[in-house]
């Protein structure tokens, strides 16, 4: 009988001992299934150079992406210089930039490329702060860029004669402002500058002037005044509801036969996703991405 209990004894303590080193083991596959899903969730570190290239309106909105981007992925360059919407466009056409930069959407004959839109801009009318006129219609703004009305005191302004200024030809900002006005080729410019700033300069230094420049660079300048148009102030609500009427897209201009290296392809998702909208919307932009 002692035997018989001594083997009944053992053989408890054996399934004892076999129970627990069948916890452990499932406890130990947890683990490891754990540890295997985190890896799988970190961000690939990328390398290498992305040029941009185009319009000058976007160079707040580039400078402010560029510099946080770096904070994704430290081991990306991104390089900016601005030359125009016309050169960016150009320059995503034949090669010479990664990703063009364009204040105004394509045309039917610029073709081998496609557009992303990152971000829309108001273009703001602005006077010098001598200036009393505060808001015009669509229709007397073309009245003021065509000559039409040559004399301030026709709007309600002084007894001056009237100086528009603007861009440069090929400029996204120009093509914006004259085709939203119906006044393409029609403008009567008393200088055409090749940048934002010198519009902003401009208008600055002259009481009778009158231009236009992205609202993201004109926010918070009090060297000039903007006008309401029609009633309506530029400002993100207007622009992204549609009632301020004098608005466009900032595009990323991509080669549709040539892929983007992988450092390219991270900046244009980053840049696009909601990650960047605060962003893009502190540099005085209009975010799209929901």
């Amino acid at each position: 009988m002692k035997k018989v209990f001594s083997l009944l004894l053992s053989l408890t303590m054996v399934m004892a001992l076999l129970a627990g080193c069948g916890g452990d083991t499932t406890t130990d596959t947890a683990d490891d299934s754990t540890t295997d899903t985190a890896d799988t969730t970190e961000t690939t570190e990328l390398s290498g150079t992305v040029n941009t290239n185009g319009s000058t309106s976007m160079e707040d909105v580039m400078g402010t992406l560029i510099e946080a981007f770096k904070e994704v992925q430290p081991g990306v360059t991104v390089n900016y210089t601005g030359s125009g919407s016309g050169a960016g466009i150009t320059g995503a056409q034949e090669g010479t930039c990664d990703i063009g930069l364009a204040s105004r959407d394509l045309k039917e004959d610029e073709t081998g490329v496609s557009q992303i839109t990152v971000a829309k801009d108001g273009i703001a009318i602005i006077v010098n702060p001598e200036n009393p006129v505060s808001d015009l219609s669509i229709e007397q703004i073309a009245a003021l860029a065509t000559g039409a009305t040559a004399n301030w005191s026709e709007v309600g302004g002084n007894d001056a004669e009237v100086v528009f200024m603007g861009r440069e030809a090929g400029s996204g900002t120009r093509d914006g402002f004259e085709s939203i006005t119906g006044t393409e080729e029609a403008c009567v410019y008393q200088n055409e500058y090749t940048s934002t700033g010198e519009v902003v300069a401009g208008v600055a230094s002259n009481p009778n002037a009158i231009g236009y420049a992205s609202l993201s660079a004109v926010e918070g300048d009090d060297t000039v005044k903007i006008l309401t148009v029609g009633g309506v102030a530029p400002s993100e609500e207007t622009v992204l509801d549609g009632t301020y009427e004098i608005q466009r897209n900032f595009n990323f201009i991509i080669n549709d036969s040539t892929a983007l290296s992988d450092a390219a392809q991270a900046f244009v998702d980053w840049a696009t996703s909601t990650e960047a909208s605060d962003l893009i919307a502190g540099a005085g932009a209009v975010p799209v991405a929901e």
